[in-house]
């Protein structure tokens, strides 16, 4: 009878534990063998640059860390700046929508947020855009940050916004969600 495989990866402990018992034979990484030494530093740095997609480069090495402040424009024309990024990954910025559906005048709102700061550079983070200037909705963004294999820093987005609306049998349209990809100005 032949074993099947798995990943163990990315399983919760009780589908891992689940599988075992039902025959499945779970593959750890190097450091979770259970009385296997632990991998020199070498080793773990060789196995990670295995891991690493192609657009990322040949591992860690290659891969500068992402930075999020400056100028940045997204795939409908909003621009947004992130004036800085402190230590503890909390940034300020401005945010110039391009698309509204309101019928006031368009102008910058502005945005905070958080940068999960990591060591391969690929960082997660989510901000807040507050449209108080000119419509009565907020929206929330949440990304990633890639450094691809030509050094180009690329923003990709999900993101939901709400808009006020006067009765509750109207919340079901209240919420609209979206994607956008931010590519870096100048």
């Amino acid at each position: 009878m032949s074993r099947r495989v798995l990943s163990a990866l990315a399983l919760p402990v009780g589908v891992s534990v689940a599988a075992a018992a039902a025959g499945f034979q779970l593959l750890c990484q190097g450091s979770e063998h259970p009385g296997e030494k632990k991998a020199s530093e070498k080793e773990e740095k060789a196995d990670k640059s295995r891991w690493y997609p192609s657009y990322m480069g040949k591992g860690e090495r290659d891969i500068k860390p992402c930075n999020l402040t400056g100028l940045w424009k997204n795939d409908l024309g909003s621009k947004m700046q992130v004036f800085k990024v402190d230590n503890d990954g909390t940034f300020f910025g401005e945010y110039y929508t391009a698309v509204s559906s309101t019928k006031k005048p368009i102008q910058p709102s502005p945005l905070i947020g958080s940068q999960h700061l990591d060591e391969n550079g690929q960082c997660t983070f989510g901000f807040t855009v507050n449209w108080k200037k000119f419509s009565d909705s907020t929206a929330v963004f949440v990304g990633q940050c890639f450094n691809g294999a030509d050094g180009k820093e690329v923003l990709h987005t999900s993101w939901l916004l709400r808009e006020k609306v006067d009765l509750e049998p109207d919340d079901w349209k209240a919420t609209r969600t979206g994607r956008n990809t931010f590519t870096r100005m100048g």
